[in-house]
């Protein structure tokens, strides 16, 4: 039996008792210190099982995944994006022995843990390596008296701690190196979280960001516009939303860049009944919006009402091409949403049309025969090395032939 085995037995055991446990027989005191002492088992918890998942290639390699995280996505257990950012850590942590040997002792949580290789990786490159070690044995003794945020705003004058001598020099440098940095910190992402709502998250220039407000100020009309049409006091996030969604409707779509095979569309989904009635549902992203949104959105933005029941373009065109047309891009872009390869999460605007069948063996350019895979996946797709299968929801499943 493996060590790892024994480990992982024991510790289900331990937790399947302490299930059992009633916190509200303990003390105030008790409870502060059951508390300290829970934080610092979740921490070293939390460090065995970063290093389990950095130590996981092997693993996606098996599985046609493209890392751990994407393993870990495709089993149903995470999401996407806290799959990837702890990937992220535990692969800088294989690289910063110290600091996983303070979370493996529980002195130093995870969030901590993120700061020091975050600031770690900010020090110019020339340093030598015992100014890193310096460095890193500082912020690790501040992570044990601060919080993450405070390790932050601490770590203003690492170099005057850790390398005095080169401090003065570095300072010099430092603004050169700025915008480098800033670039390479820069990060967008739109998530559905429901209810007709996306959360628009995002690390832009300064410069960037400033741009962005001035514009928006210019549609919300704070001064003006600040009472809404019920008679109450708008605040001013919910100006800057508004004024973000009139933002987009003046943006030319013809001056947009094309990508993957096809202009850059909006797709609305609408029955042909409900758009010709004044109440009505459609779909767009997967959400619901009316019918009478819909027509709005025909008018303003460059959108494509797919009617079903009405008139559209030839979608099947069998072995008269090769590649997907426009049209069909779109109608797979509406039926996959993303890549179909197991637990691959990349957006459909980002992925190959890939043919079920060859088209050199005969496949047809049909939308039945088509679908989406991301670069990675439509590379493993033809990639001799692996095995796929067509799952009963329709999607793919890859493992390395052996």
């Amino acid at each position: 039996m493996h060590q790892f085995t024994t480990v992982l037995e024991s510790l289900e055991t331990v937790l399947k008792d302490a299930s059992d446990l009633n916190p509200g027989f303990l003390a105030p005191e008790e409870l502060g210190d059951t508390l300290l002492s829970l934080r610092r088992a979740q921490s070293r918890l939390a460090e065995l099982s970063l290093r389990v998942m950095a130590a996981g290639q092997a693993l996606a390699d098996e599985t046609g995944a493209k890392d751990a995280a994407g393993w870990l996505v495709a089993q149903g257990v995470v999401d996407a994006r806290p799959a990837h950012r702890d990937l992220r850590l535990a692969q800088a942590l294989a690289h910063r022995e110290p600091t996983r040997a303070a979370v493996a002792s529980g002195d130093v949580g995870l969030d901590h843990a993120a700061v020091i290789v975050g600031l770690l990786d900010d020090l110019p490159a020339e340093l030598g390596a015992e100014v890193v070690e310096r460095a890193e044995a500082h912020l690790i003794g501040l992570a044990s008296r601060h919080s993450p945020k405070e390790l932050r705003r601490l770590a203003a004058h690492l170099l005057e701690v850790a390398a005095p001598e080169v401090a003065d020099e570095a300072d010099a440098r430092a603004l050169a190196r700025f915008e480098e940095r800033v670039r390479g910190k820069v990060s967008l992402s739109i998530t559905a979280v429901g209810g007709g709502l996306a959360r628009v998250h995002g690390l832009v220039p300064m410069a960037v960001g400033e741009r962005l407000r001035t514009y928006l100020e210019a549609f919300a009309q704070p001064r003006v516009a600040a009472t809404g049409a019920d008679g109450r006091v708008r605040p001013r996030s919910r100006l800057l939303a508004d004024a973000f969604g009139q933002l987009l409707e003046a943006v030319d779509p013809d001056r947009l860049p094309r990508h993957g095979g096809d202009a850059t569309t909006v797709i609305v989904t609408v029955g042909l009944d409900d758009l010709r009635r004044e109440l009505g549902l459609a779909e767009m992203a997967g959400e619901p919006i009316s019918a009478a949104e819909a027509r709005r959105l025909a008018c303003s933005a460059r959108i494509l009402p797919v009617v079903l029941g009405g008139r559209s373009e030839p979608l099947d065109l069998g072995r008269s091409q090769r590649l997907f047309s426009p049209a069909q891009r779109k109608a797979l872009r509406l039926r996959d949403k993303e890549c179909r390869a197991e637990g691959c999460t990349v957006p459909a605007a980002w992925t190959d049309a890939h043919h079920l069948d060859p088209w050199s063996k005969g496949g047809r350019t049909d939308l039945v025969d088509g679908i989406l895979l991301c670069g990675h996946h439509h590379r493993l797709a033809h990639d001799p090395g692996y095995d796929h299968r067509r799952m009963s929801n329709g999607d793919y499943r890859f493992h390395r032939r052996t």
